[in-house]
């Protein structure tokens, strides 16, 4: 009867988990880039149920089956869907247009091959490169960025854009020595004068916008104000963009989150009626448990 109570309980932590990230998603539903997680549950642990013939003794027996004795919330599940595009008419607001292809995998709506091997294939993803304040390098699709005094892209947290030669992006004029305030970028990620000419840096190298190839976006763990890290052990699967891969940058454009409302609020009371319904378990468990003590323990 104990075990029931475990299971129970296990399953009100897991629907609470679930309901956690459930709002998450709709507190970012107005967040640029935004990707909506989707918590992964398991049962646990697996039990092999036998029934032994011929005595304690005998090594012959027959299985009657597989139980599972509880039910966890393993992990946040990124979704990495293109969310809407939304014109905001500011120049330094960017958007990435992402549908990088693996030659022999044909992916599905939520980014994942499986092969006739059973081998799971993510589509890879693109992503801004920024630094934060500790020199480390981030990725975000929030490309709502600024200018700031001396002429450095920023994003709306500070952080420094980063360029194609990994350095910040610092768009001043190298004679005036003013920053550029009328700039345009082409679907590559280059950047123009008014005049179309190639904005250069110190080094008389054209400027552009350094975007990251992540092979596996499930390997991206969020850090929080539209921030992705990767474990130093996974650097590998994050390189930069080829010239083949199908990425267009869109000036004057954000990227709206891909969260669906409507499901999420389907998704939220199908949690919280999990979660009533395991806790009517507990509390017949309690009542059953309360009579044993108080009444059967008396006869």
């Amino acid at each position: 009867m104990i075990r029931g109570l475990y299971t129970a309980a296990a399953g009100m932590i897991t629907q609470q988990r679930k309901h956690d990230t459930i709002t998450n998603n709709i507190a970012n539903i107005n967040s640029p880039g935004f990707k909506q997680g989707n918590s992964l549950s398991r049962s646990f642990p697996e039990m092999l149920i036998s029934r032994i013939r011929g005595g304690q003794d005998s090594p012959v027996s027959t299985p009657i089956g597989r139980m599972n004795t509880g039910v966890f919330a393993e992990e946040n599940i990124s979704i990495h869907t293109q969310g809407d595009l939304q014109a905001t008419d500011n120049p330094y607001d960017f958007a990435l247009v992402s549908n990088i292809q693996v030659p022999g995998a044909t992916f599905d709506a939520t980014g994942k091959f499986v092969d006739l091997d059973g081998n799971w294939i993510f589509q890879p993803q693109a992503l801004f490169t920024v630094e934060n304040a500790e020199g480390e390098q981030r990725y975000s699709l929030n490309g709502k960025f600024s200018v700031d005094a001396a002429g450095t892209l920023v994003n709306s947290e500070g952080n420094i854009v980063l360029g194609r030669d990994g350095q910040p992006l610092i768009l001043v004029d190298q004679v005036t020595g003013l920053p550029i305030r009328n700039i345009q970028v082409t679907d590559k990620g280059n950047f123009l004068n008014a005049q179309g000419a190639p904005i250069l840096n110190a080094a008389g190298q054209p400027l552009g916008l350094l975007i990251s190839r992540v092979e596996n976006p499930n390997l991206l763990l969020r850090e929080g104000n539209g921030l992705y890290r990767i474990n130093p052990g996974d650097e590998a699967s994050v390189t930069a963009l080829g010239q083949g891969d199908q990425v267009e940058v869109r000036q004057g454009f954000v990227e709206r989150s891909n969260v669906d409302s409507a499901q999420s609020m389907v998704d939220m009371m199908s949690a919280l009626r999990a979660y009533e319904a395991n806790q009517k378990v507990i509390q017949f468990y309690d009542k059953s448990l309360e009579k044993a003590v108080n009444e059967v323990g008396r006869v």
